[in-house]
């Protein structure tokens, strides 16, 4: 049984554009945080894009590919599931997500 995420608070939610995305760093390590269109939906996962090798994903487009959410790395365009982490151009490729809730408008991150 794993232990309850401690929760890092990461800014308030009307700070994060809709359909964008900021970065954090929680426990020095960066983490891209999303706000989806309809307001409500956050996600976080590693900023660190595994095919360029650098830290920009907060800055990718976000999407929709057949009703799964993603966001596509800057440089080379690969798509990544906002749920799971899940490359949908490559099924080895899969980065970490982290727990995320938004309490009292404001956006918190699990470590």
């Amino acid at each position: 049984m794993s232990a309850a995420p401690q929760w890092e608070e990461v800014c308030p939610l009307d700070q994060i554009p809709h359909n964008s995305g900021v970065c954090a760093l929680i426990d020095g390590k960066q983490v891209a945080v999303f706000r989806i269109a309809d307001g409500e939906q956050v996600f976080a996962l590693q900023n660190l894009d595994p095919f360029s090798n650098a830290n920009i994903l907060s800055r990718g487009l976000v999407g929709d590919i057949k009703g799964e959410i993603v966001v596509a790395g800057p440089l080379y365009k690969q798509h990544f599931s906002l749920d799971s982490g899940q490359c949908l151009e490559d099924e080895a490729v899969k980065i970490d997500t982290f727990p995320v809730k938004v309490e009292d408008g404001k956006v918190f991150v699990g470590k």
